[in-house]
């Protein structure tokens, strides 16, 4: 009797614990980072431990080891085209970012595994794609939350920053941009591109400060072929254009048509624009 007595029990708390729903908060809750740098999407993943009055570097994370750069499993970071560290080549996929801190620099270590829960269990130099050091700034505040930000972002760079406790380091990335989008512009240059086509190359060759005459001829073509569905903005790139081309003559006309069409659009920042490049070119 004694012994059904027992093995009910522990069947009935087996059951109760097998369908327990509380809900609890993680210790280091995942956090999913994803930026577009360039043309190329960036993503890291990982989990992100709090100080809880401890003393993180130098003591809950050594000096001069290994670290998994956050907590749980590593930490990943993926890139959907190629990407340069340290002139170093990456190709597209996901990679495991460790570190090695110490007090005025640390070490970022990319490797190609990115399935372990921590460290891998045995470490393969072999696996190690990139390294590369940055140096510590010491910040005058407590970061309570382990934090990994994506900043300084242009079309061909960004740098990937750790921030915890008073300690922030971080790393440029180059971006491969121009040879993506060169590649892109020739492809569909060369294959009977629509007038937004040639709107989008002539405004990269714009802002990438490219040969302008070759950007001057793919404007006037999306105006050619946009005929009276030519909108402001469009003739306001084509009037920075001719500017940076040293026609003040045409950019003044080119500005003028587009101040015309943002005040029928009723949109105030391009008035607002090319009246101050139209007082601009005309003194």
């Amino acid at each position: 009797m004694k012994h059904w007595i027992f093995t009910t029990l522990i069947g009935v708390l087996s059951f109760q614990f097998s369908t327990a729903q509380i809900r609890t908060p993680e210790a280091s809750p995942l956090q999913k980072t994803e930026q577009i740098v360039g043309v190329t999407k960036m993503t890291i993943e990982y989990s992100r431990p709090s100080i809880k009055n401890r003393v993180v570097f130098g003591d809950l994370v050594p000096y001069g080891q290994i670290w998994r750069t956050g907590a749980n499993w590593n930490t990943k970071i993926s890139f959907d085209e190629p990407i340069l560290v340290d002139g170093n080549r990456l190709e597209p996929g996901t990679y495991a970012l460790y570190t090695i801190p110490n007090s005025h620099v640390w070490e970022f270590i990319f490797y190609e595994n990115s399935d372990n829960w921590g460290l891998p269990e045995i470490w393969d130099e072999d696996r190690v794609v990139a390294k590369i050091m940055g140096e510590v700034m010491t910040l005058p505040i407590n970061y309570e939350t382990f934090t990994i930000s994506i900043d300084n972002i242009t079309h061909e760079s960004a740098n990937l920053g750790v921030v915890w406790e008073k300690t922030y380091v971080s790393i440029p990335i180059k971006f491969i941009t121009d040879e993506i989008v060169q590649a892109s512009i020739s492809e569909t240059i060369a294959n009977h591109p629509e007038a937004e086509d040639y709107y989008a190359a002539a405004v990269y060759y714009l802002e990438a400060d490219k040969d302008m005459n070759q950007a001057l001829e793919w404007i006037n073509q999306a105006i050619k072929q946009m005929g009276d569905n030519a909108e402001y903005f469009v003739y306001r790139q084509q009037a920075l254009i001719y500017a940076k081309l040293g026609n003040r003559k045409e950019a003044l006309k080119a500005a003028e048509k587009s101040l015309k069409l943002a005040e029928q659009a009723g949109n105030e920042d391009y008035v607002t624009l090319n009246k101050k490049s139209i007082e601009a070119w005309s003194s």
